[in-house]
C-alpha cells in the first residue's frame, strides 16, 4: 500500500478533508475529527488509526501494530510500516474508522453534513 491508496481510500469516502497537523502529518478527517494519521516523513511510511474494540484486540497482536502511543486508551491502533496490510484490509479498517468517529459527531455537525 502506498500513501496515495490510502489517500484514494479516504478521499471516496463522504465528507472527508484531509490536513497536515504537527508539520508532517498527513490527517483524514471527517467532521472535523480525524480518523488515520499518517507521517510520510517516515520511511517506512506509518499511521495511526481509529478501530472499535475487537480490531484493537486483534490488530494489537498483528506484526508491525501497536496500541499508538498517547491514543491507545480512546482504541487507536499505530501500524509501523503501511505496506503490512493490503488494500482490501485498509479499506475495510478506513471504512470503519471513518463511521466510528462519524457516528460520534456531535449532533449539530451531523445535520450540516447530513449524516443520519
Amino acid at each position: 500500500m502506498t500513501l496515495e491508496g490510502i489517500e484514494e481510500i479516504c478521499t471516496r469516502m463522504p465528507h472527508v478533508t484531509a490536513d497536515i497537523k504537527w508539520e508532517t502529518h498527513v490527517c483524514y478527517c471527517v467532521g472535523g475529527k480525524i480518523f488515520i494519521i499518517t507521517n510520510p516523513e517516515n520511511l517506512p511510511v506509518t499511521a495511526s488509526f481509529k478501530v472499535d474494540d475487537d480490531d484493537f484486540g486483534s490488530l494489537s497482536e498483528k506484526e508491525g501494530c501497536k496500541p499508538a502511543p498517547y491514543l491507545a486508551k480512546y482504541k487507536w491502533i499505530y501500524i509501523d510500516d503501511i505496506n503490512r496490510m493490503s488494500k482490501k484490509e485498509w479499506e475495510k479498517y478506513l471504512k470503519k474508522a471513518h463511521q466510528i468517529v462519524a457516528a460520534k459527531l456531535p449532533p449539530k455537525i451531523k445535520k450540516q453534513l447530513g449524516i443520519g
